[in-house]
């Protein structure tokens, strides 16, 4: 749960993130921006801004706004009767962007998720993303991510997104923002 004011400071910091890109939006768009908090009630930790630029039944390409080392918890795209999940491809666009995926565990990976909620980690793969990096998770693939020290703006193209059913290790996260307020 976030204060609406919280929520409207962060479309605002994720518009000066994004327009250091010189990516063209729309006002709508970006009227439309989600703020993202998982339902832990800590925006900066773990959050994420969405501008959706596609979503049909077949494709979504969205704009994903991270502040300097918010995360994007480990989750999954899972299998809905008889679609397979979301393949989902994240390409950096600017700054520096964290991805984590299974494979064998980085050593020393430079991304930190929240201390307390660290337990609810379990992929250390690590792929560092810079302007023009890209990976592809497989539907079903647990992932997650975190920006570097300057935030990061990244596109995700991928099959039908599905939001609402992603599933996350943390039993605690609800996908859905509920905003108070304030």
């Amino acid at each position: 749960m976030i204060r609406r004011s919280e929520a409207e400071h962060a479309r605002e910091v994720a518009s000066e993130l994004l327009a250091q890109t010189g990516i063209a939006v729309r006002q709508s768009e970006l009227q439309g921006m989600q703020v993202a908090d998982f339902g832990l009630s800590r925006l900066a930790v773990a959050g994420v801004q969405i501008v959706t630029l596609v979503d049909t039944d077949h494709v979504a390409v969205k704009l994903l706004i991270l502040t300097p080392h918010q995360t994007e918890p480990e989750h999954w795209h899972p299998e809905i009767g008889d679609y397979p999940g979301k393949e989902e491809t994240v390409r950096c666009e600017w700054g520096e962007l964290y991805l984590y995926g299974p494979g064998t565990r980085t050593a020393h990976p430079r991304g930190h998720p929240p201390a307390d909620r660290l337990g609810t980690y379990t992929v250390w793969h690590e792929y560092v993303l810079h302007p023009s990096d890209q990976v592809t998770v497989q539907p079903g693939e647990r992932h997650w991510f975190q920006a570097g020290p300057q935030g990061a703006v990244v596109w995700t193209f991928s099959t039908k997104a599905v939001d609402v059913a992603d599933q996350f290790t943390d039993p605690e996260i609800v996908r859905e923002t509920v905003m108070v307020d304030g």
